[in-house]
């Protein structure tokens, strides 16, 4: 029985050659569960994907029917890949254009090249003076501020001045109410006053100005830049009297305005009428509707005014004459 066995191993090893290699699997040390399975590799060739065929399965023989099924998945890709191409391939693409070709517009009749800022000759001082006023208005004192030195001029606050010293221009003033306030502090109560004030030209330019300060005067002087600061234009016809009717809130307080024929008169009262009159208005009805607050009453009027137009201004608008707007 040795003897066989011994014979059959023999006979069993000369038909094996040495030159041909013994299929084994891979990582023969690790248990069959724990093998690594290897992933297909990517390869880009002439922007398509190429999917190279790898064995599945533990052992190289058994993978040997899968390469078929991969195959065939890699040719349908391939295809893919070369429908995708012909596509692109299609699709418009715009010619380049060459500077060569454009051509700028011809300039109009009569058109001079302007000189190089080099060749200009140069600017007085005067000429950069007159420019710079030309766009942005005076300068700081009225004058040229060439040579001068901004910083050393006084200014004076309007509120430090005389009365004979402040600017003679051709409003007037009229002081509607003066209120004695008090503020609350920690240490006690500070008292002030307000003032309001009424400026106007009589010509159509009117303004509402409130100011506060310790002493009477001083609050009348604050209110009073304070209104010419914020002056407004009232439409006026050739009787002195609105356009038209119209009515304005500020606050609680409600003003109405009617126009009125010659020799009527300002028929309103409180704050209403001393605004009318220092607009200039001569004929016109006003009245006082909700809060009886002469500073909301003296704004509510103004409000109303800025909401009349004239006819001129209609007529334009509709671009008809100013005849065919009664028709």
């Amino acid at each position: 029985m040795a003897a066989t066995a011994s014979t059959a191993a023999a006979m069993a090893m000369a038909t094996i050659s040495p030159t041909t290699p013994t299929p084994t699997a891979p990582f023969p040390s690790l248990p069959l569960g724990f093998r690594l399975r290897p992933q297909p590799l990517l390869l880009s060739a002439s922007r398509r994907l190429l999917l190279l065929p790898v064995p599945r399965a533990s052992s190289w023989d058994e993978s040997a029917p899968e390469e078929e099924g991969d195959a065939e998945e890699s040719e349908e890709s391939a295809a893919a890949g070369d429908e995708e191409d012909e596509d692109e391939d299609e699709k418009p693409r715009p010619e380049p254009v060459s500077s060569a070709e454009f051509q700028f517009a011809a300039p109009p009749e009569g058109y001079v090249e302007p000189a190089a800022f080099d060749e200009l000759p140069p600017e007085s001082p005067e000429d950069v003076a007159a420019a710079y006023e030309s766009l942005y208005g005076p300068a700081f004192s009225g004058e040229t501020v060439l040579g001068n030195n901004v910083f050393e001029v006084k200014v004076v606050d309007p509120i430090d001045m005389d009365r004979e010293q402040r600017p003679n221009d051709d409003f007037s003033e009229r002081v509607v109410q003066v209120n004695r306030v008090t503020k609350v502090v920690k240490g006690g109560r500070q008292l002030s006053y307000r003032a309001i004030v009424v400026v106007g030209d009589m010509k159509g330019h009117v303004g509402v100005g409130v100011g506060k300060a310790k002493e009477v005067t001083e609050a009348i002087t604050k209110a009073a830049m304070n209104g010419r600061r914020n002056l407004v234009t009232v439409p006026l016809t050739k009787y002195c009297t609105f356009p038209h009717r119209a009515d304005a809130d500020f606050g609680a307080a409600r003003v109405m305005l009617r126009p009125a024929c010659p020799g009527s008169g300002v028929i309103a009262g409180g704050a209403v009428r001393v605004v009318l009159e220092m607009a200039g208005v001569e004929n016109a009805l006003g009245k006082q509707l909700r809060s009886k607050n002469p500073l909301n009453n003296a704004r509510a009027t103004i409000k109303a005014t800025q909401m009349m137009r004239q006819f001129k201004d209609v007529s334009e608008e509709r671009g008809i004459p100013m005849e065919e707007l009664w028709k």
